[in-house]
């Protein structure tokens, strides 16, 4: 079995830049439906005056999105390859930042941002601590500002393991080892897995901070943990 840093090389290496995009370009209706109803439940929250930070940006997918609401958007990933693909999507006139950084080691002040992002299972995603991931989050939002975290509902899971087929055999991840795939985790032959974090874990991630979570569903596909920082 890869470990949590290898697993995490895999992003940054193995499935990055173009290889990352082509996984959301061949995504089926139902995947793309859950990817975009995701990015508007963010898009709702945000205020033109805010200034926002999403963990985890690949090549600016999302963040681009995001960056056309907030006044300022700055985007993370350790993917170099991701983040040069991220410029060129940027374009000559730049609505974005963007910094080679982890999650778990931001470089940022205290409360810098209003909102921190980190959605589409990234929380699973980066395979680092997830407490520290959170706590890091809630260092660098302001008072008033809210952290979103999701992960994926119970509900999406057939859509989500076939999603997972296409790219298996795509060639963008490994073979998928059914033998070991199954309770919301995608195994795959070359050591890549695929977790996800329910509700209870969420609260439980975020027991100790002082803070109640809000955890809801969205559009059956989607658990979001949505963390008010005072």
């Amino acid at each position: 079995m890869m470990s949590n840093s290898e697993n995490s090389g895999y992003y940054s290496q193995k499935l990055s830049a173009e290889r990352l995009r082509k996984c959301y370009e061949i995504a089926p209706p139902r995947a793309k439906t859950y990817l975009e109803a995701e990015i508007e439940f963010v898009l709702n929250k945000i205020t033109p005056s805010a200034i926002v930070l999403e963990l985890g940006c690949g090549y600016g997918r999302v963040l681009q999105r995001l960056a056309t609401k907030a006044r300022n958007a700055v985007g993370i990933d350790t993917s170099y390859g991701s983040l040069v693909l991220a410029r060129e999507v940027n374009g000559a006139t730049p609505l974005y930042d963007l910094c080679k950084m982890n999650g778990v080691e931001l470089g940022f002040r205290d409360r810098e941002f209003d909102m921190v992002v980190c959605i589409q299972n990234g929380i699973s995603a980066f395979k680092v601590n997830q407490r520290d991931l959170i706590k890091e989050a809630i260092r660098v939002t302001r008072s008033g500002g809210i952290a979103l975290f999701s992960s994926y509902s119970e509900r999406f899971w057939e859509a989500r393991l076939e999603w997972f087929q296409i790219q298996s055999e795509q060639g963008l991840i490994g073979e998928i080892d059914y033998d070991a795939t199954g309770d919301g985790v995608i195994v795959c032959k070359d050591g890549f897995r695929a977790s996800t974090v329910g509700r209870q874990e969420f609260v439980s991630l975020t027991s100790g901070f002082g803070i109640v979570p809000k955890i809801s569903e969205v559009e059956g596909s989607s658990i979001f943990c949505e963390i008010p920082v005072w």
